[in-house]
């Protein structure tokens, strides 16, 4: 009997396997996985203009950076995945002789604002070189400015770093510890911001991969992304669902003795 009740939840739990694998919805094409796309970690967050952070919007897990720094900056912070991802970076560069430094990291709303109003009493016009308060990815917790020792002592950042051996390598390898470069040099009447050839955002490394492979702004990705949903959606799929689906963990195995003293196996999610 024990047997027969065994084998009876072995099918059940199996065929609730199949069942999750199979979800009866279009097959997932996109190339990067569902729960990336979640976007629970916020890590692919879009903003700018058009999509702005509240005054009161801060990082919930932002922590004093523990990088190669200017000075000035030193107490500042990162979200902790950018900062572990800065390090590991900064590491690789290192060792192929380029040694890089953090000169801007986090940016509360106040700040953004101050250097935002400072630089249209000084230029007279919104000229696309200071975010406008709310858009600026510094305010995420995920956004740096990085460069070498020689542009840490200049008085501004202009376009003219991306010549840089620091610069290169950055663009080069910065996916492989999970940044983009937010604002490239062809994409500026889609961002809206100069190219900035020092401004690394973090969005994780299978995003950062596929963004930097494509030669996607994140403005050209985050419509992508959500354009293939709402066509896979309207195909029949439910990406809430298949969330929830796919959160199921595997079965696992429990072998144990019956009364009988024989061996039997069971599937327990």
């Amino acid at each position: 009997m024990k047997r027969l009740l065994s084998l009876i939840l072995t099918a059940w739990l199996l065929s609730g396997v199949c069942l999750a694998e199979n979800y009866g919805m279009p097959a997932w094409e996109y190339p990067l996985e569902p729960e990336i796309l979640e976007n629970k970690a916020g890590y692919i967050t879009l903003v700018n203009r058009d999509h702005l952070l509240g005054s009161d919007y801060e990082p919930y897990d932002l922590e004093v950076i523990n990088a190669r720094a200017i000075p000035d900056i030193k107490g500042d912070m990162l979200r902790k995945a950018a900062l572990q991802a800065v390090r590991e970076m900064f590491a690789a560069a290192e060792a192929d002789g380029c040694v890089l430094y953090l000169k801007s990291v986090y940016r509360a709303y106040s700040t953004q604002k101050y250097m935002y109003n400072r630089r249209l009493e000084n230029v007279g016009r919104d000229d696309g070189v200071v975010a406008y308060p709310g858009s600026s990815d510094h305010q995420t917790g995920l956004g740096a400015d990085i460069l070498n020792l020689e542009w840490t002592k200049k008085s501004g950042m202009t376009p003219a770093f991306g010549n840089t051996a620091e610069a290169q390598w950055m663009e080069a390898h910065c996916a492989e510890y999970g940044f983009i470069i937010r604002y490239m040099e062809d994409k500026e009447e889609i961002t809206g911001i100069i190219y900035e050839p020092w401004h690394l955002r973090y969005v994780g490394v299978e995003a950062a991969a596929y963004i930097m492979e494509n030669h996607l702004s994140l403005e050209e990705f985050d419509e992508e992304w959500h354009a293939y949903i709402a066509d896979w959606e309207a195909r029949g799929g439910d990406f809430k669902e298949l969330l929830r689906l796919r959160a199921i963990p595997d079965p696992a195995e429990v072998l144990y003795l019956t009364e009988e003293g024989e061996e039997e196996v069971s599937l327990f999610h």
